[in-house]
């Protein structure tokens, strides 16, 4: 008798915990995910974690002429960086910026920010992100979702400005608006193209104005996991 007892609270031991674990499951699954989380997660965030090292070469190509371009070695979890830029070499982290040169950190912002986008989204807490429309693209003329990040009138280098960003039903960023300031006219306008998988990180590689006369773009990207 003491042995059946013992069989049954394992039992209803086994079922408990199968029954907790469904309930999580779930939970997880039901759980309602923001704009920018959706946005993030189909480039690729959720292998994010598993990052340890970044590389790319930003630059800008003007008509026929091709830039020379910043290169850049970024180890996320550390926060340290190396910049090259022609003959110039820095090695900093970003906890500790006394001794930097004043561009570089500013550079390495700008840069990441261009091939990080949708992680922006859900990086940058401190901006405000606005419920998506339906809207126009402003190159394409397609009618695609759209969000607007703005950027809190003090605090980091480029305080106060605005982003409309054109995205499609898979959630895949195809345009942005850059408005300067929370201007109402745009900064600057330009797609989102050529895609490349990283890792299961999806970068865009180009991205071109109107006239296809421009196009700041990404070379030499690798991104490495952890072991």
């Amino acid at each position: 008798m003491k042995s059946l007892y013992l069989g049954l609270i394992c039992l209803l031991f086994v079922f408990s915990c199968k029954s907790e674990k469904k309930e999580a499951t779930i939970e997880k699954e039901t759980q309602v995910l923001t704009t920018a989380e959706k946005i993030a997660n189909a480039h690729g965030y959720e292998n994010w974690k598993n990052v340890e090292k970044v590389e790319f070469t930003f630059k800008v190509d003007r008509n026929s002429i091709k830039g020379n371009g910043r290169s850049w070695t970024w180890y996320p979890k550390k926060d340290s960086v190396i910049m090259k830029a022609g003959e110039q070499i820095v090695k900093f982290n970003r906890n500790k910026l006394d001794s930097v040169p004043p561009n570089a950190d500013r550079n390495f912002i700008n840069d990441k920010f261009w091939a990080f986008v949708p992680f922006q989204l859900v990086w940058d807490n401190t901006a405000t992100i606005s419920q998506p429309k339906k809207a126009e693209s402003p190159i394409h003329k397609e009618q695609l979702d759209m969000i607007t990040i703005l950027y809190a009138d003090e605090g980091g280098y480029t305080p106060g400005d605005a982003y409309d960003i054109y995205y499609d039903d898979n959630y895949m960023i195809k345009e942005w608006v850059f408005r300067k300031g929370n201007s109402p006219e745009p900064s600057l306008t330009n797609t989102f193209e050529n895609y490349k998988d990283f890792n299961g990180i999806k970068i865009a590689i180009d991205h071109k104005k109107d006239n296809g006369n421009w196009n700041l773009n990404f070379t030499d990207v690798s991104i490495t996991l952890e072991d």
